[in-house]
């Protein structure tokens, strides 16, 4: 049976709240109650009595939920599946099982000790699957496999009838079709609880990855110069990285305010055989930023394939600007060293996907707020992420079969604001919502001014990185899962599986 924490339980205050100190923002919000659930069946048990009482049920699983949808829940009860770490596996060879609540990493490690199986999700160790694989969670390896949802070939998940009737069911493709497709990438919260993940197929993990880290200081870099390596980091994605060859490839450039001196990027890459024994491509991708390094030493490389220090002509960083040099790791321990376990403070995010490179507008708008004297706050905190993306991610026919539309876009941008002090909200909030809402006011219609709306540049939002400021809006959803077909499709689905809408919260999908 179900764990049952309630106030007077000396777990409770720890277990009510969010990783993101933001939420509850009033205790009068909390939830009465968290249910421990260590099976599928400890969760039917909860569910059942929590829609006979009339309770209001939330999900979490590894409690990285950016928003307060899980714990603003006055007087309801929190389904805590973190304990539910083995799903019953499936009749059948080569099926591979994952539960709602391990932790990557815990995932990452299971499959490669147990199978020599890696699945292309995120890179903080602590994150959940339930939530991360609901909402088509991506990582350092879906260029070259795609995301995690497109892998799922089964799902278990408690639903709740007209009549308030628990119901575990087993989907995929031949069983409630429509469920399990709307499982695949529509985010959690919305159709029931998910108990197990199912996969009867799963990528190969690496052996090793080559890796890179190329920095810049923000005192040597002026105007121009950051536009030109924004660019050419962008126009990489939009052009050659549309190459098979390169998919093996993801980088992340990390930009935040001046004011802390540095930003760059970091990148991985691997040949599809799982070996990083020829770097040609990484070579060459990092080749096109070594005029802003001014580093005069080339990589190299010994006869034996390991990599080898350059050993530059003129000291490093006499110009301002970091040289660079490939190391290699065993895959599993650079995905799980360091990989961070999402500590708890203040934070806000809001996200977007792009489809082309950076305009010469965008770069300047994204320049001039990094620069921008801030007064009253410490602005180093505030961080924007440009992911590579495409790939096997953009994998014609993968959109028809998930719940995540965006498969064309080249880079996955999200706004990162993390702070200690309360009384910093609104004017952390405030510098955000400005940033963003400038930049999307430069190539966006005048009806969908301040946001990523669909058009030939932008491709909406992620719905795992979600944003309540995008409520103000009415099209908010189309945002998420875009102008077709797929947002009424997930409609129906909530009205032939959550009649009466047991499962909801602020961006749940509405009827």
């Amino acid at each position: 049976m179900s764990n049952f924490v309630d106030r007077a339980d000396p777990r409770y205050g720890t277990l009510k709240g969010s990783r993101n100190l933001r939420w509850p923002r009033d205790p009068q919000d909390t939830a009465s109650e968290i249910a421990l659930c260590a099976t599928a069946q400890d969760a039917a048990a909860a569910l059942e009595r929590l829609v006979h009482e009339g309770v209001r049920p939330t999900i979490r699983s590894g409690g990285h939920c950016y928003e307060d949808f899980v714990v603003n829940n006055r007087n309801g009860c929190i389904l805590d599946m973190s304990v539910m770490k083995a799903p019953e596996p499936r009749a059948g060879k080569g099926s591979y099982a994952v539960a709602p609540g391990q932790m990557l990493g815990e995932v990452y490690e299971e499959l490669y000790k147990r199978y020599n199986k890696t699945l292309p999700a995120g890179s903080c160790y602590a994150v959940g699957a339930g939530g991360h694989i609901s909402g088509g969670g991506y990582g350092l390896l879906s260029r070259l496999h795609g995301l995690t949802c497109d892998w799922i070939s089964a799902v278990d998940i408690l639903t709740v009838d007209g009549k308030g009737k628990v119901a575990l069911r087993h989907t995929d493709k031949s069983h409630d079709a429509d469920l399990f497709r709307a499982c695949r990438g529509a985010g959690g919260g919305s159709f029931g609880v998910i108990t197990g993940f199912y996969f009867d197929e799963l990528p190969d993990a690496p052996q090793e990855v080559a890796e890179a880290h190329v920095g810049f200081e923000w005192d040597k870099t002026d105007e121009d110069t950051f536009v030109e390596i924004l660019q050419t980091f962008g126009g990489y994605w939009e052009t050659r990285g549309q190459d098979p060859d390169t998919w093996g490839l993801f980088s992340i450039m990390n930009m935040s305010h001046a004011s802390g001196g540095h930003f760059g990027f970091g990148s991985q890459f691997c040949n599809p055989n799982g070996r990083a024994d020829d770097l040609k491509v990484f070579e060459e991708f990092l080749g096109r930023f070594e005029k802003f390094t001014r580093a005069e030493a080339k990589i190299r490389v010994n006869a034996d394939r390991q990599m080898v220090q350059p050993q530059p002509a003129t000291p490093p960083n006499t110009d301002g600007h970091g040289s660079f040099d490939i190391q290699k790791r065993q895959w599993l321990e650079a995905t799980i060293s360091g990989s961070g376990g999402g500590g708890s403070g203040r934070a806000s995010y809001k996200s977007s996907y792009m489809k082309k490179n950076f305009s010469d507008q965008e770069a300047r708008c994204i320049y001039r707020h990094f620069t921008r004297k801030v007064e009253g706050i410490d602005p180093r905190g505030m961080v924007l992420a440009v992911d590579s993306y495409g790939g096997a991610a953009n994998k014609r026919g993968t959109a028809e079969e998930t719940s995540i539309c965006q498969r064309d876009s080249v880079m996955k941008l999200q706004w990162e604001n993390y702070w200690r002090d309360a009384d910093q909200d609104a004017a952390r909030l405030q510098l955000a919502k400005e940033f963003y809402a400038d930049l999307y006011s430069i190539h966006v219609d005048a009806a969908h001014k301040g946001t990523p709306y669909h058009n030939e540049r932008y491709q909406g939002c992620y719905i795992n990185y979600p944003d309540s400021d995008m409520l103000a809006y009415s099209f908010w959803p189309q945002l998420y899962w875009g102008e077709g077909e797929l947002y009424p499709f997930l409609q129906d689905v909530k009205r032939r599986y959550d009649p009466n809408n047991v499962f909801h919260h602020a961006m749940s999908v509405r009827v």
